[in-house]
């Protein structure tokens, strides 16, 4: 290791940098960036900042080849190409500072005595002859789906390439510290500016370690210590299956095919998980699922099943082991089918050759388009009713479900193209996933039906052993024998009694559907509530600090001081108020920030508006309902809890009773004694 510490002037001098294949992208957010920012800005004049160890790799002449666009530079000027093997992330923060320096300052402009031009021939790119050939002086590989990004969208350059870059959660990360950069710098005058690259370029300080031949790259990238954020396990086997592709036996040209193949893979991979950007998918969430079908014998040993089959808490061990089972039972170098007549040690159980490489990253490729198409459906080429039926089942897994049934989709569509085959599985999903949500208790939901039997119908579709007709016939049986169960609907009448509607982990998703209805019974495609925007708001009671757009409404108040609502209850004792207030026919979704204006306010005030804000009449489908309702006393929160209950029974095929058993459902019989109701 270089004892000396190099400013990043220094480290800029003569030499080029390139991110290897192996090597994850940008991973900061605003957390490390904010820090970046806060040590340069907390740095006093004349100090100081030790960033850590540059560790780099020399790139071979055998290498250097490859690097067409370099060699005048390389060859003619003596720059001297290193692979950064750590550090990249702090390099990478550095380099798009200096260009959101570059972008905050005119052309005539100079920092500490220095042209715009020169800065950028140092930090950025340098050109033959000042002409169109670029040599970037920081980059990546170019089979690295952030090499395009990084030079057009953060460099400002032109592309010469037809096709265009493809965005993932790496190159939202490398815009979003640009534009972190940006905002920061866009408000500095000149000296300010000075000073922040003066900082930047002297007082940033690295030890430099420069890897030697005998020693392997990919191995110390495993085992150095990333500061920032840590590794995902993703990140680490795209490393593992580059460095294993190099030590099988077989000629050079297999063993780049398979190198291109693995970085082709995680391009897709790394697309597909970062393609909405609103909605990121996990690297390890992904692996996991994948993990349970493709390795399937796993799952099915011996008591590992039992083990985590008892609770979503015990499969959690399970999702813990499959990293270990990937990166030090299954990927390793002792698995290698080693060469006939080798003396050497080797796992004969597990075996690991080029083509069990190639097919598994295959299959994590096709795999990850999948998964992406199941989370956005609406941004892929399913029909519309698969659309819909993926939208349903990804509100209710959103709201606690707690079914493994992304990795039994992603399965089946992988199986099955048949549109009507897949709409009446997700259909049979969708039926079962809201009876496990309506079972409220959480271990009793596991009781009824075991988390370990969605992946074992994963597993047996992915071997074949199991039909898609008779996944689907296997889920309505389960379903029916739910429904049947008596004891399961004692079960949930009895929570309801002693928790009340408003706490139910389901209620969003079931007064959601329930507008859907109310817009289909309309005949109009208006939307007048954004799902994503209900659920993102919380409930009245859920924290001390009220918020201005609460979500879910009690009609009847939860402080009803007014007249209005003290004289139309009189007759009820505190405990059956709080039923009352609690039950189903007494929550509304609302459209519009109102919940709390509204607060204590007289039912005709909620229905007509106030003070600005619109009322019921001209709210989601669900408000406009309960405006057509003179009064709002006992009997309307009744009739309409009856009302909702007999919507569940219908969209779900669920068997609750006539009026009178529905009162019961929602005990609420006191009010039938009380106002003489005849059902």
């Amino acid at each position: 290791m270089d004892k000396s510490l190099n400013s990043l002037s220094k480290i800029f001098t003569e030499k080029l940098y390139r991110i290897p294949d192996y090597q994850r992208g940008y991973a900061w957010t605003e957390k490390q960036l904010k820090e970046f920012w806060g040590d340069l800005e907390q740095l006093d004049k004349g100090k100081n900042h030790y960033l850590g160890v540059l560790t780099l790799e020399e790139v071979n002449k055998s290498l250097q080849k490859d690097w067409k666009d370099d060699l005048w530079i390389i060859e003619s000027k003596s720059y001297e190409p290193y692979f950064v093997v750590d550090g990249q992330q702090r390099l990478t923060t550095a380099i798009i500072l200096i260009q959101a320096i570059l972008e905050c300052t005119s052309e005539h402009e100079k920092l500490n005595y220095t042209t715009t031009y020169e800065i950028k021939k140092k930090f950025i790119f340098d050109s033959k002859d000042d002409g169109i050939s670029r040599s970037y002086i920081f980059g990546y590989e170019k089979d690295n789906p952030s090499y395009e990004f990084l030079k057009t969208q953060i460099f400002g350059e032109k592309s010469d390439m037809i096709t265009l870059h493809h965005n993932t959660i790496y190159t939202h990360n490398l815009e979003d510290a640009k534009n972190f950069f940006i905002d920061k710098i866009k408000l500095f005058n000149s000296e300010q500016k000075e000073e922040i690259y003066r900082k930047l370029t002297q007082h940033l300080l690295f030890n430099i370690y420069t890897i030697s031949s005998d020693i392997d790259v990919c191995v110390t990238f495993e085992t150095m210590n990333n500061r920032g954020k840590p590794l995902s396990y993703l990140e680490l086997l795209k490393n593992r299956l580059i460095y294993l592709s190099t030590k099988f036996n077989v000629d050079l040209y297999e063993q780049e095919k398979s190198r291109t193949s693995i970085n082709e893979s995680w391009k897709s991979i790394y697309y597909n998980l970062g393609r909405n950007r609103n909605n990121p998918l996990d690297d390890d969430d992904f692996l996991f699922n994948h993990y349970i079908t493709y390795f399937d014998e796993i799952i099915a040993g011996d008591d590992t099943v039992e083990k985590f089959s008892i609770s979503i808490r015990r499969l959690r061990i399970h999702k813990e082991y499959y990293s270990t089972y990937l990166l030090e039972k299954k990927f390793t170098s002792k698995n290698i089918l080693l060469p006939p007549g080798s003396t050497e040690n080797n796992n004969k159980n597990n075996n690991l050759t080029l083509t069990d490489v190639y097919n598994y990253v295959q299959s994590l490729k096709n795999s990850v388009e999948i998964w992406y198409k199941i989370f956005n459906p609406n941004d892929s080429n399913f029909s519309e009713p698969e659309k819909f039926w993926l939208n349903k089942l990804n509100r209710i897994r959103s709201k606690g479900s707690i079914l493994l049934d992304t990795t039994l989709i992603m399965v089946f569509f992988s199986k099955e193209n048949d549109p009507i085959k897949r709409i009446n599985f997700l259909k049979s999903l969708e039926r079962l996933s809201f009876l496990l949500l309506l079972s409220n208790d959480y271990y009793y939901s596991i009781t009824i039906i075991h988390p370990v039997t969605f992946l074992n119908w994963a597993t047996a579709l992915s071997k074949n052993t199991l039909t898609v007709e008779k996944l689907v016939k296997e889920i309505e049986d389960k379903r029916q024998n739910i429904i049947n169960n008596k004891e399961w609907l004692e079960k949930i009448k009895a929570a309801f009694r002693n928790e009340g509607f408003y706490k139910w982990q389901g209620i969003k998703y079931f007064l959601y559907e329930y507008e859907l209805h109310l817009q289909n019974q309309s005949k109009t495609k208006r939307d007048k509530m954004n799902w994503y925007e209900f659920i993102e708001n919380g409930n009245e009671n859920e924290t001390e600090n009220d918020f201005d757009y609460k979500t879910i409404e009690h009609i009847y108040p939860q402080n009803p001081r007014k007249e209005c609502w003290t004289a139309k209850f009189s007759n009820y004792n505190s405990r059956e108020k709080s039923i009352l207030r609690h039950s189903l026919g007494n929550l509304l979704p609302l459209s519009q920030p109102k919940n709390s204006t509204f607060q204590n306010k007289c039912f005709s005030e909620k229905v007509s508006g106030i003070d600005s804000i619109i009322g019921y009449e001209y709210g989601s489908y669900s408000e406009i309902e309960v405006s057509k309702y003179h009064e709002w006393t006992a009997k309307e929160i009744l009739e309409r809890g009856i009302k909702l209950l007999d919507f569940m029974e219908k969209n779900w095929n669920i068997t609750i009773g006539d009026k009178k058993q529905k009162a019961d459902f929602l005990n609420l019989n006191f009010v039938i004694l009380k106002e003489n109701i005849n059902l």
